[in-house]
């Protein structure tokens, strides 16, 4: 039986990899990349995160994408999964925007949303 490849928990635009890799090569310290995940919080129930990694944490997976590493946090695998994270800078303002298909709603102003864990098939 063949086995279904799992689509790629995250990519990133050509304007995330450039900034991520931008804001690495100012770390004070060595970085090997950024993780991504979700915690509860803000008015629509949960927030992205992001930090530098020193290390990778047990059971975290870890994908590359433009030459940019981004690990993610377990628990947070089935809210990303098909995400596009990008960069975009407007007049005002400038910052990370995630993509993100399991996304149900957001807050008005963007700090916070609703997210529903993608389901995956395990019959095929």
């Amino acid at each position: 039986m063949a086995r279904m490849e799992r689509p790629k928990v995250l990519t990133l635009t050509d304007a995330a990899a450039a900034r991520v890799k931008q804001i690495m090569a100012s770390t004070d310290e060595p970085v090997l990349g950024l993780r991504v995940g979700v915690k509860k919080g803000g008015c629509a129930g949960m927030e992205y995160t992001m930090e530098y990694v020193q290390s990778q944490k047990p059971h975290e997976d870890m994908v590359e994408d433009k030459g940019v590493k981004i690990f993610i946090e377990p628990k947070a695998i089935l809210f990303l999964l098909g995400t596009e994270m990008d960069f975009r800078t407007e007049k005002l303002t400038s910052g990370f925007v995630f993509n993100n298909p399991n996304q149900t709603s957001a807050c008005g102003c963007g700090e916070s949303v609703a997210i529903t864990p993608a389901q995956m098939d395990l019959t095929s």
